[in-house]
């Protein structure tokens, strides 16, 4: 349950693509800025179970996400943090005790194959596969890696912000093309808890609670565009919240739209596990975006300040941020 992925296949929609990518955008892009990467390069996203990796020459590494064990060569290190693992060593993953999915960005990233901009895997045009104990993964060459070994023991405390991915998070939600359509039931979505499916993926979640809002029109709904997050309510026992597998039409009513950060939470929620929606503005979904932004900015800064203290800032200052930032904002 581990496959090679970046921000997403940004082009694709126009061509009837899904846009796909870490489910989890904050994890991902924070991340890769720990190693001093383009936020937007390749990473890896393992999802659930344990995993275990070995390089064959010295690299530094981040894993952030989920909470997990974290350890390199039977020694257990911090995530969100660099941390130095050296040729031949196991890095390990186990455990995960909170949330789903755990990122792993390497220094220098990985040389894979990109489709329309983009290595995100899409099961729908068989581009790209998980990730089997026969794989090799090459690293792109980007000059030494800036191993260090005061990196994983904690000399440094970055003060990553780590999103909540226990039960209860709350998922926000803006209005909804079709809110109207859903007069004096509307706010059931925020008066009760629901489950997520067994058979939620990267494609939607699937939720069921207790009475679900109910549409006053029965006029058959076209295909249309719709976007990454929406709460739809097709007819039956449940509501569908879209994620970046989503198809690029559906046809299904469309009564809120979760806001970009709640659905790096969605990215962390387990079958079985209770949410609740909570209804926002559109003005607080930007400012929530914005915030969210500066964090992984001044993250960005600290991270390099601790580069510079171990006198390895040229492999950090050599990464064009602002291009990352550009290619990942589309």
């Amino acid at each position: 349950m581990a496959v090679v992925t970046d921000l997403g296949r940004l082009r694709g929609p126009r061509f009837g693509l899904p846009v796909n990518g870490a489910l989890d955008q904050y994890s991902a892009r924070a991340a890769n800025i720990l190693v001093g990467n383009h936020e937007a390069d390749p990473l890896i996203e393992v999802t659930a179970f344990d995993a275990e990796f070995s390089p064959s020459v010295d690299v530094v590494v981040a894993v952030t996400g989920a909470e997990v064990e974290l350890r390199v060569g039977g020694l257990e290190r911090p995530s969100w943090e660099p941390v130095t693992v050296r040729a031949g060593e196991r890095l390990q993953l186990q455990e995960i005790t909170a949330g789903m999915r755990c990122y792993v960005a390497v220094h220098g990233s990985f040389d894979v194959p990109y489709l329309l901009g983009s290595c995100a895997p899409d099961s729908g045009v068989g581009f790209s596969a998980m990730l089997s104990p026969s794989t090799g993964v090459p690293l792109r060459s980007r000059g030494p890696a800036p191993v260090s070994d005061f990196w994983g023991i904690s000399l440094f405390n970055l003060q990553a912000l780590r999103p909540r991915v226990e039960e209860g998070a709350p998922v926000d939600v803006i209005d909804g093309p079709d809110s109207e359509e859903f007069k004096g039931t509307a706010q059931r979505l925020f008066a009760q808890p629901y489950t997520v499916s067994e058979r939620s993926n990267h494609v939607g979640l699937r939720m069921h609670g207790g009475a679900l809002p109910a549409r006053i029109s029965t006029e058959e709904k076209i295909s249309r565009g719709v976007p990454i997050g929406a709460v739809e309510v097709p007819p039956g026992d449940e509501l569908l919240v879209l994620h970046r597998g989503r198809g690029v039409t559906a046809g299904y009513p469309v009564l809120g739209v979760v806001t970009s950060t709640s659905l790096d939470t969605l990215g962390q929620v387990r079958p079985g596990q209770e949410i609740e929606f909570r209804p926002v503005e559109i003005a607080q979904a930007r400012q929530d975006a914005r915030a969210w932004r500066a964090e992984l900015d001044a993250l960005r800064q600290r991270t390099a300040t601790a580069f510079d203290s171990l006198g390895l800032g040229e492999q950090y200052r050599h990464v064009d941020h602002r291009r990352s930032l550009t290619r990942a904002t589309g």
